[in-house]
């Protein structure tokens, strides 16, 4: 009764291994993100020096469209070409919510986010895919027709995480507009900064909780589910990071790192 009442996963040897590693993707990314060594090198963990001298590094505001670029492309075709059935799949709302979500995501990349760095090319192309074949994924498995509930929920979801993870991405960009004449980074301060270490990947997490509630499908959870051990454990790394730059006053060593007062 259990099983049957669980959503369903992508059928076939192919559904099987994208099940398979979406779940490998859980299991390992914390462990791998919160680790210096192997945690992705993008944002403040590029390293200062690379060793490998083979990696081609482009501006982050151009590594930053590779990684979000793709995925809007790739969703917006398959509700394009679902719309007017020249696929067999019928356009959904989580589908269309993971389209405005990359969409956002471009938005703030050129309208709000303020660029200074570098990040490897090869780093970007790799998530920019990912990305890509995660959105395609909910945008083909995800049920035409939720129920209500479904609808209302992730709706309710979706838009509090859109909202939110922009209202905290706001905010770090007035820090950077305020502090252009200096690299020296600056503690942020106001909405869920005074809780945590990354409110906006928390809010990012409640969108795609809403997505795989109104997608009803097995393998929309485990992209929350990937998600969330990867943004879990960056948003460690990120935590200690502070730490080590901020004084007490400014970043107090008990501050959590995603989820205000547990985590």
């Amino acid at each position: 009764m259990l099983v049957t009442s669980l959503p369903p996963l992508a059928p076939g040897i192919g559904g099987a291994a994208i099940t398979g590693y979406q779940l490998l993707a859980t299991i390992f990314s914390y462990s791998n993100e919160t680790n210096p060594q192997t945690a992705t090198q993008y944002s403040k963990f590029v390293p200062i020096e690379s060793t490998d001298k083979t990696q081609k590094m482009i501006s982050s505001k151009d590594g930053m469209t590779m990684i979000y670029l793709p995925a809007f492309i790739a969703t917006s075709s398959v509700l394009a070409l679902g719309f007017n059935n020249i696929i067999p799949v019928s356009p959904s709302l989580a589908g269309a919510f993971v389209n405005m979500h990359f969409l956002k995501r471009l938005y703030e990349v050129f309208k709000v986010h303020k660029y200074s760095g570098k990040v490897s090319q090869g780093i970007s192309a790799f998530i920019g895919t990912y990305y890509a074949l995660i959105a395609v994924l909910i945008s083909c498995v995800a049920t035409p027709t939720p129920s209500i509930d479904s609808q209302i929920i992730g709706t309710v979801l979706f838009v509090i995480g859109l909202a939110g993870n922009y209202y905290h991405h706001s905010i770090l960009a007035e820090l950077r507009k305020n502090n252009a004449s200096s690299t020296k980074y600056v503690a942020p301060k106001g909405g869920f900064f005074n809780y945590v270490a990354a409110p906006h990947y928390l809010f990012e997490l409640i969108g795609w909780l809403g997505i795989a509630v109104i997608s009803e499908h097995g393998n929309a959870f485990l992209v929350f589910a990937s998600m969330s051990s990867y943004l879990s454990g960056r948003s460690v790394s990120q935590n200690r990071w502070n730490k080590e730059q901020f004084s007490g006053k400014d970043w107090p060593q008990d501050r959590k790192n995603i989820v205000p007062f547990l985590f």
